[in-house]
Protein backbone atom coordinates (compact mmCIF):
# COMPACT_ATOMS: atom_id res chain seq x y z
CA UNK A 1 0.00 0.00 0.00
CA UNK A 2 1.19 3.52 -0.74
CA UNK A 3 -0.07 7.05 -0.48
CA UNK A 4 0.63 8.75 -3.79
CA UNK A 5 -0.45 11.84 -5.66
CA UNK A 6 -2.92 11.40 -8.48
CA UNK A 7 -0.40 12.46 -11.12
CA UNK A 8 1.91 9.58 -10.13
CA UNK A 9 -0.97 7.11 -10.12
CA UNK A 10 -2.00 8.22 -13.60
CA UNK A 11 1.59 8.02 -14.88
CA UNK A 12 1.77 4.45 -13.52
CA UNK A 13 -1.30 3.48 -15.52
CA UNK A 14 -3.59 3.36 -12.50
CA UNK A 15 -7.11 4.73 -12.48
CA UNK A 16 -7.57 6.38 -9.08
CA UNK A 17 -11.37 6.21 -9.34
CA UNK A 18 -11.15 2.44 -9.80
CA UNK A 19 -7.89 1.37 -8.17
CA UNK A 20 -7.66 3.52 -5.03
CA UNK A 21 -8.63 2.14 -1.65
CA UNK A 22 -9.63 5.64 -0.61
CA UNK A 23 -9.45 9.15 -2.09
CA UNK A 24 -9.51 12.63 -0.64
CA UNK A 25 -12.80 14.44 -0.93
CA UNK A 26 -13.46 17.69 -2.74
CA UNK A 27 -13.18 19.54 0.55
CA UNK A 28 -9.55 18.49 1.11
CA UNK A 29 -7.26 21.25 2.39
CA UNK A 30 -4.55 20.00 0.01
CA UNK A 31 -5.29 21.95 -3.15
CA UNK A 32 -3.22 23.81 -5.68
CA UNK A 33 -3.18 27.59 -5.49
CA UNK A 34 -2.46 30.18 -8.12
CA UNK A 35 -0.15 32.72 -6.49
CA UNK A 36 1.78 35.74 -7.69
CA UNK A 37 4.40 38.06 -6.30
CA UNK A 38 2.98 41.20 -4.70
CA UNK A 39 4.23 43.33 -7.61
CA UNK A 40 2.25 41.12 -10.06
CA UNK A 41 -0.93 40.96 -8.02
CA UNK A 42 -2.87 43.26 -10.35
CA UNK A 43 -1.24 42.10 -13.59
CA UNK A 44 -4.02 41.50 -16.14
CA UNK A 45 -2.22 38.35 -17.34
CA UNK A 46 -2.53 36.83 -13.86
CA UNK A 47 -6.23 37.75 -13.77
CA UNK A 48 -6.73 36.19 -17.22
CA UNK A 49 -4.98 32.99 -16.12
CA UNK A 50 -7.10 32.77 -12.97
CA UNK A 51 -10.27 33.26 -15.01
CA UNK A 52 -9.20 30.63 -17.56
CA UNK A 53 -8.38 28.07 -14.84
CA UNK A 54 -11.92 28.46 -13.47
CA UNK A 55 -13.52 28.51 -16.93
CA UNK A 56 -15.81 25.93 -18.45
CA UNK A 57 -13.32 24.94 -21.16
CA UNK A 58 -10.68 23.96 -18.60
CA UNK A 59 -13.26 22.17 -16.45
CA UNK A 60 -14.43 20.21 -19.50
CA UNK A 61 -10.84 19.31 -20.44
CA UNK A 62 -10.09 18.08 -16.91
CA UNK A 63 -13.31 16.07 -16.78
CA UNK A 64 -12.57 14.41 -20.13
CA UNK A 65 -8.83 13.87 -19.60
CA UNK A 66 -8.90 12.66 -15.99
CA UNK A 67 -12.37 11.07 -15.71
CA UNK A 68 -12.99 12.32 -12.19
CA UNK A 69 -9.49 11.60 -10.82
CA UNK A 70 -8.71 15.35 -10.79
CA UNK A 71 -11.10 17.96 -9.45
CA UNK A 72 -11.14 21.26 -11.39
CA UNK A 73 -11.00 24.66 -9.72
CA UNK A 74 -14.29 25.98 -8.41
Amino acid sequence: MAVINTNYALDAGLNPRRDALTMEGGDSPYVNYLVARPDNRDDPRIAALAEALRGEAVKAFIAEKYAGAVIPAA
